[in-house]
């Protein structure tokens, strides 16, 4: 009882009253933290293994299913309910955003929400030792002591979210920049006598060292396309999956082409060079940018100097006569 009493004093002399409390909190805190990494790294046990296996059987899981969940983490398939959301819309749309950043894992949306969840806590953890345990806290308000502690775990909470959002810009602009070159050489492939299925292959192997992200894309459609799958459905999930709206209007042209029978080398040659004119435009337009850009620097950096070289004897002159004066 007696080493219980003097951690009980030691804690309450370091944090104050609620030290005890405090302490608790975070040895259950560290208790969660190593608990989830072993549940994750568990290994299933073969015998649920077969007994899950065996009750999708006999619950008449279509077998088209169960092919598209044998890809997935078992590990991450235990906290699926927590790692991902139950409305439909809302679980689609975030793996149509995690796709157009460039994660096309079947485990996207829960290892996204594992990470805000782990990064918050993480923050929350950063936030306390900073405030409580290093006490940079006792001298501030409520509000401030509260801004701290939770501003952490808030930031580490959006920092994913804002990743996958700068991903998705990146991977949008670098697409658009290597559109143009890979409608070129489609069309150089389908006046050679190739087939659309044929050229888009071709073009994602020549465009990987460039446009990896643009490759990355032809090369699903093209297994798609060999998979059987719709043609016209391909390339819309195609524009879809990019979110650019020069890909938008690349595949509504090549839908209405195949719909009408027209010529699919006469449309791409149309549409290449309206690219290749649209990029020459945006090269313009970016460097009539530049000046503007430019003009705040220039005067932040050039202006001051230039007072000093010019005020600057005058002062000194002036200064020195008050000195004379006096």
């Amino acid at each position: 009882m007696d080493f219980i009493q003097n951690i009980n004093d030691i804690l309450t002399g370091s944090l104050g009253p609620f030290g005890p409390l405090i302490a608790v909190g975070v040895i259950g805190l560290v208790m969660i933290l190593v608990t989830v990494p072993l549940l994750l790294n568990q290994p299933e046990d073969p015998l649920k293994k077969l007994q899950r296996s065996n009750s999708e059987e006999k619950k008449g899981k279509p077998k088209k299913e169960r092919l598209r969940q044998a890809g997935r983490n078992e590990q991450l398939d235990r906290f699926a309910t927590f790692l991902e959301p139950q409305n439909q819309e809302e679980l689609s749309s975030m793996q149509l955003k995690l796709r157009q950043a460039g994660y096309m894992s079947k485990d996207a949306v829960r290892l996204y929400t594992f990470m805000q969840f782990a990064l918050g806590i993480i923050g929350l953890v950063i936030g306390f030792t900073y405030v409580i345990l290093l006490g940079h806290g006792d001298g501030m308000e409520t509000q401030q002591r509260l801004m701290y502690l939770l501003g952490p775990g808030a930031v580490g909470y959006l920092l994913p979210k804002y990743w996958v959002t700068r991903r998705v810009e990146e991977r949008k602009e670098k697409i658009t920049q290597g559109f143009p070159d890979a409608l070129d050489m489609m069309l150089v492939c389908v006046e050679a006598g190739q087939s659309l299925d044929q050229a888009i292959i071709r073009v994602a192997k020549e465009i990987r060292a460039s446009f990896p992200d643009l490759a990355d894309e032809f090369e699903i459609v093209s297994h798609e396309m060999k998979a059987g799958k719709d043609k016209e459905r391909v390339l819309r999930d195609f524009a879809t999956r990019c979110g650019v709206q020069d890909v938008s209007s690349f595949v509504t042209v090549m839908i209405q082409s195949q719909s009408f029978g027209t010529s699919i080398a006469e449309a791409l040659r149309v549409y290449a060079g309206e690219m290749r004119d649209k990029r020459v435009m945006r090269a313009e337009e970016a460097a009539n940018k530049l000046p503007t850009k430019m003009t705040l620097a220039t005067m932040t950096l050039t202006v001051p100097p230039l007072l000093i070289i010019l005020v600057g004897p005058s002062a000194n002159g002036i200064a020195n006569l008050g000195n004379m004066s006096n």
